[in-house]
């Protein structure tokens, strides 16, 4: 016979201690995923959870693989197994793989970073990158979300996004500022988008990160709707404007390549 949580699940009815259980199991991932190593005494104050509770949480998920420990130290981090677990989550999971030959060649003839993105929720996220060869280049991170208005990715994602659709996403988006380019009204994004679309690729023209630029293409699915965005991220001081078309004739074939994997026989870009 069946006891405690297994209960629980059979006959659809939940004890207070297990939810109590999964919500901090998910409170310290989502503590975890905000930092990349953070100690048992920082989570404790920070959950509000006694540090026995927090240890023991944490010993169990790092038996299971989502949790790794700093050699020699109490601090902890998420490990790729949560990485993998999340791209499962992703409308097409096999589209890092598809990604991955393209943007290690892009990065090879640039030198500069790549990222591929989708979307989520009213912003984008990193599902994969390959890094810059040099040592000054754009930060970020895999998992780390960034904003639609003011990204290459986010830029192309809504140009070519249904409108009814665009207009739902839009509504739960927020025009901050970051830096003095950032375009902060949803007229004038509308207006960048319109630009995006007629030129077939979108660009970051320092409006997230100081002295980055980034351009970036949409990559689209079997019925030709946007799925996911790649970009090349430069330092200004590397950018050179006359060597832009190369590059976005690098990543529009990379693009059609991954597109026609994914089941898309019109090629969006081709239609301008």
């Amino acid at each position: 016979m069946a006891t405690g949580i297994d209960d629980d699940l059979s006959d659809g009815k939940q004890s207070p201690e297990s939810v109590a259980a999964v919500l901090k199991v998910f409170a310290i991932l989502n503590a975890l995923s905000e930092r990349s190593d953070i100690g048992i005494s920082d989570l404790s104050v920070r959950l509000a959870m006694p540090k026995a509770t927090v240890y023991r949480f944490l010993q169990t998920m790092k038996t299971l693989g989502y949790v790794r420990q700093e050699p020699d130290s109490e601090r902890y981090g998420l490990t790729m197994r949560m990485f993998e677990l999340g791209a499962k989550a992703l409308p097409f999971p096999e589209l890092v793989d598809l990604a991955k030959h393209h943007m290690q060649m892009l990065a090879d003839a640039t030198g500069e970073t790549v990222h591929l993105g989708t979307l989520i929720d009213s912003e984008i996220i990193y599902v994969h990158k390959v890094d810059s060869k040099h040592m000054l280049g754009m930060y970020s991170k895999i998992g780390r979300r960034a904003p639609l208005h003011c990204t290459a990715i986010g830029k192309v994602l809504m140009a070519w996004e249904h409108p009814e659709r665009r207009d739902r996403v839009l509504d739960g988006a927020e025009f901050q500022r970051f830096r003095d380019k950032t375009i902060t009204e949803r007229g004038a994004f509308l207006a960048e988008l319109a630009q995006v679309k007629a030129q077939g690729f979108g660009e970051d023209r320092e409006e997230f990160d100081d002295h980055i630029r980034c351009i970036g293409v949409p990559i689209f699915d079997r019925l030709g709707q946007p799925v996911a965005g790649m970009s090349v991220s430069f330092p200004t001081f590397r950018y050179d404007a006359a060597k832009a078309p190369e590059v976005v004739a690098m990543l529009q074939a990379a693009s059609r390549d991954i597109s026609e994997r994914l089941g898309c026989t019109r090629f969006p870009l081709d239609a301008r």
